[in-house]
């Protein structure tokens, strides 16, 4: 022992590298005790409690990135114990361990961000308030800050001095950052206005989506189409260009009908006494054709000159029976919402006849559900229509051209 430490005096650059292979193996087993022995605790701990947040922290390896400051904060104070080591080594190794220390400060603190972030999400406030977008330009900003602490600590340089510096490259800066600052801007207006949640359903025609927003993050919105396909479209555009939002249809708790009929303008008609008297016997129509039959007929007595002319009277027609009737089957139709606004009303005639136009609003406002109700009414109306002495209208096909033909030619 006593020939070793006279060799090492006889020596001092043996015992100078002596030394620092000491604290390169120190070093090493610091790393391998902190990921082997205390991390492994650390990690049974964690399973073992009840709260969720650590086990989300073991997730995003946070206190696996905090073990890698064991060999750093070891090399930083171990140098000082390093005999006759040049003054440049120590300040070269100090500086070195501080910046890999800085580093993994940051790379640490990032995945803190991430996992506080998915924890969040699983609340029950977070579809309302997402935060991701935050948490993104907050690991932006510390990854920022970070560099210029890094390049600090390295070159020994002040880093409010490195700071002055970034005001002659802010133009550049700006560009490169352009489409995160907008986006950041967009997710704070989002946010306020309550525009857009994870769950809504949005359309964005322009960009070729319709579905179900399923992420909002700093740069991007992510909606899955109802072909299952996946439409990402940048933040900002949300607030740059038009986009529909089905929220609020979901949260009123009703969904809209506007669907038109066309009728055949030579089907329409006045109905004579016969046909009020079979239409009296429809439930829905009952009353209310008792109370217009009275109604016309005090009118025809006052004031009509001579009723057997349908020009001298009033009259009621075919057309209007059908929206008198449309209008009593979908207020007792039980899937239609009763507080929202139900029309039957005619739009201006086409080409096509007469548009009759159903504006009324379901009370489910699910996709499927919502299809299933209108299939039905409108089954429902092109059977009834023939009751009424009415056809819809529709444009002739080749069998109806085919049969017109034959009939010609036989006649």
């Amino acid at each position: 022992m006593s020939s070793a430490l006279d060799f090492l005096n006889q020596y001092p650059i043996a015992a100078t590298l002596v030394a620092l292979l000491v604290v390169i193996l120190l070093a090493y087993l610091a790393d391998r005790i902190s990921k082997r022995v205390i991390l492994s605790t650390i990690t049974r701990i964690a399973r073992g409690t009840a709260f969720q947040f650590d086990d989300v922290l073991l997730e995003f390896n946070v206190f696996g990135r905090v073990a890698h400051l064991a060999p750093a904060l070891t090399f930083y104070f171990g140098i000082r114990l390093v005999p006759d080591v040049p003054a440049a080594v120590d300040v070269l190794v100090q500086r070195g361990a501080a910046a890999a220390m800085v580093l993994v400060g940051i790379w640490s603190l990032a995945a803190f961000l991430s996992a506080a972030g998915k924890t969040y999400a699983t609340s029950s406030i977070a579809q309302d308030r997402p935060i991701e977008a935050y948490v993104q330009i907050t690991q932006i900003a510390i990854y920022v800050i970070g560099i210029v602490l890094f390049i600090a600590t390295l070159t020994g340089q002040s880093p409010l001095l490195l700071l002055s510096g970034i005001g002659a490259i802010t133009a550049v800066l700006l560009l490169v950052f352009r489409d995160t600052i907008l986006s950041f801007v967009a997710s704070l207006q989002m946010a306020n206005y309550d525009m857009v949640r994870v769950g809504d359903w949005i359309e964005m025609p322009q960009y070729g989506a319709d579905g179900d927003v399923i992420e909002l993050s700093l740069h991007t919105v992510k909606i899955q189409n109802f072909d299952k396909t996946i439409t990402a479209v940048p933040t900002h555009k949300l607030i740059e260009q038009p986009f529909k939002n089905w929220r609020g249809m979901q949260d009123s708790g009703g969904r809209r009908i506007k669907r038109s009929f066309f009728i055949d303008t030579n089907s329409i008609r006045f109905l004579e006494e016969a046909d009020l008297d079979r239409l009296e016997n429809f439930a829905v129509l009952r009353d209310y054709v008792r109370q217009k039959r009275k109604e016309i007929a005090d009118f025809n007595k006052s004031y009509a000159s001579d009723p057997s002319l349908v020009v001298n009277s009033r009259r009621m027609t075919n057309v209007g029976k059908l929206r008198a009737y449309l209008v009593g089957y979908l207020r007792q139709h039980p899937k239609i919402h009763k507080n929202m606004t139900l029309i039957v009303r005619q739009m201006a005639p086409t080409a096509e006849g007469l548009p009759i136009e159903l504006y009324v609003f379901t009370n489910l406002t699910g996709w499927t559900e919502y299809e299933g109700i209108q299939s039905d009414i409108f089954d429902h109306i092109f059977a009834i229509v023939s009751e009424f002495g009415l056809s819809v209208f529709q444009a002739p096909s080749g069998t109806d051209l085919a049969k017109l033909g034959e009939s010609q030619v036989h006649g």
